[in-house]
């Protein structure tokens, strides 16, 4: 495959044997002929935003380089979470596996289905602690750094490691 854009993809689930499903669903992603699983996060145990009356989440964010376009890994990455058993019942409702579309090289979209940033990225620890591993330095849409965020963060929300990198070989 030919380098491509790069592009964050933000992992999550909290049904079931969590950890296996993020691995499932990274095994997915490296499966596609356009994807190349670059770098994978440490896993986060995170509480429920929204309806928080569910189980605690196990989150991760993967860097790849990718040839797709940003609507067509979207539809990618929705079917993966299909084949893993996704249902979506409820916004924010608990989840077998979550695959969030964070960042695409540097571009800015926004359209119905699509929105790059992903709109609520530098309000979720749990996307911003794993992101900030991969990328410490990235200056995300507000003009902070992933690090400088990821601390603010983590002292207003419930983000741990729990599992250094690697978690997935």
């Amino acid at each position: 495959m030919s380098r491509g854009a790069t592009a964050y993809i933000g992992l999550g689930s909290n049904l079931g044997d969590r950890r296996e499903n993020l691995r499932r669903a990274l095994q997915a992603l490296a499966s596609v002929a356009e994807i190349s699983v670059r770098r994978v996060a440490s896993l986060y145990r995170t509480a429920p935003i929204g309806i928080t009356d569910q189980p605690e989440f196990l989150n991760t964010v993967v860097e790849i380089s990718t040839t797709l376009t940003p609507r067509v890994l979207l539809v990618r990455l929705l079917q993966i979470e299909n084949e893993l058993g996704r249902v979506r019942e409820e916004k924010w409702g608990p989840r077998v596996i979550d695959l969030d579309l964070l960042l695409y090289d540097d571009m800015e979209i926004v359209t119905e289905d699509l929105e790059i940033p992903h709109p609520r990225l530098e309000q979720r620890g749990f996307v911003v602690a794993p992101l900030a591993e991969l990328a410490a330095d990235m200056v995300l849409p507000s003009g902070v750094s992933a690090a400088v965020l990821a601390d603010k963060l983590r002292q207003e929300q419930s983000v741990v490691r729990v599992k250094d990198g690697g978690w997935a070989d």
